[in-house]
């Protein structure tokens, strides 16, 4: 993909990072973010270059407003929209609000945004979750016969895409990406990093609960493949075709990372931990378990298949001290 205009909504943390770095070299990327000075927004995971920076343009949005940054949405080739409140929180009703919200909020602006566009933009992708899904581990979920349970995360996801269904923007292709968890060099492998450093890479809880994700490169060829497809519409499960279970997956992440030791954290410990950190044991405990029918029928094929390959490529990127104490 090559010349294209790309509006990234919500793009400084890890996901908006790293694709940034796969589209930005040939392409033109504007990052819609609360504070223009993007050094303002880094954290723990921050590898952006300024080599990676040179197509890349940072304007101001409050996430629910049609302003000035509506501008940008003119002649836009796509809009990815990864905009929202972390779920890595306590399910106090404050924070479940925020959540909802910035969702929802962030969906309402980008579509008024895109209906004020004389020229709108060809392809907006607004990220979903694959925890939409119930607990599973009888059968895996897919986009025909994934069952609903409704638990919060689930009532996020449903109220997430609807309203990003709601939006009337009929020059403007949709597509609704359910990420299973993504692995890359930052994100959701950071905490994982610091459990190996003292000795915890063990399994969570029985293990059993089933553990589906998705290389960040892939979601970015994903992407590529969708805004290249024109007939590709509606929603898709954006995992790896190979789930394991908790148990398989650290013990592949051990195993990559050059750590023999790994002590398992029992559901009790889940729970009282995740209460100290300040998050919910449902992100540990949970069994994700699915498929990505819709994106394979349609003939993509993934580079990162499996967990072990994956992973190998991933921490061949990452620095020995992140996930070693010396």
């Amino acid at each position: 993909m090559k010349n294209k205009k790309i509006i990234l909504a919500g793009g400084t943390g890890f996901m908006g990072q790293e694709m940034t770095k796969y589209f930005g070299k040939e392409n033109k990327i504007v990052i819609l973010t609360r504070q223009v000075n993007e050094k303002t927004n880094r954290n723990d995971y921050d590898s952006l270059s300024v080599n990676d920076l040179q197509n890349v343009s940072y304007i101001k949005w409050d996430g629910k407003t049609a302003s000035e940054w509506v501008n940008e949405m003119t002649d836009a080739d796509l809009v990815i929209n990864l905009a929202g409140k972390s779920v890595n929180c306590r399910y106090n009703q404050k924070n479940k609000n925020e959540i909802f919200d910035s969702r929802t909020d962030a969906v309402k602006a980008i579509g008024k945004a895109i209906n004020k566009c004389d020229r709108p933009p060809s392809l907006w992708i607004n990220a979903s979750s694959a925890t939409i899904y119930r607990h599973a581990i009888d059968r895996p979920q897919d986009e025909y016969t994934g069952e609903f349970h409704d638990d919060f995360s689930v009532q996020v996801c449903k109220r997430w895409e609807k309203t990003f269904y709601d939006q009337q923007t009929p020059q403007t292709r949709k597509v609704a990406l359910r990420m299973a968890i993504t692995l890359g060099p930052g994100g959701i492998l950071i905490p994982y990093f610091n459990l190996l450093k003292f000795g915890l890479g063990g399994k969570q809880a029985s293990g059993k609960q089933m553990y589906s994700w998705v290389h960040i490169e892939d979601t970015c060829r994903m992407i590529e493949w969708i805004c290249d497809h024109k007939e590709i519409n509606g929603t898709y499960n954006s995992s790896s075709p190979n789930p394991v279970t908790n148990e398989e997956f650290m013990r592949i992440f051990r195993k990559v990372t050059g750590h023999i030791i790994g002590l398992p954290a029992y559901k009790w410990m889940s729970q009282i931990g995740a209460l100290l950190i300040g998050t919910e044991p449902e992100l540990v405990l949970k069994s994700r378990w699915v498929l990505p029918t819709r994106i394979l029928e349609t003939g993509f094929l993934f580079k990162h298949s499996l967990l072990e390959e994956a992973l190998s490529d991933i921490i061949s990127k990452v620095p020995r001290k992140q996930y070693h104490l010396f």
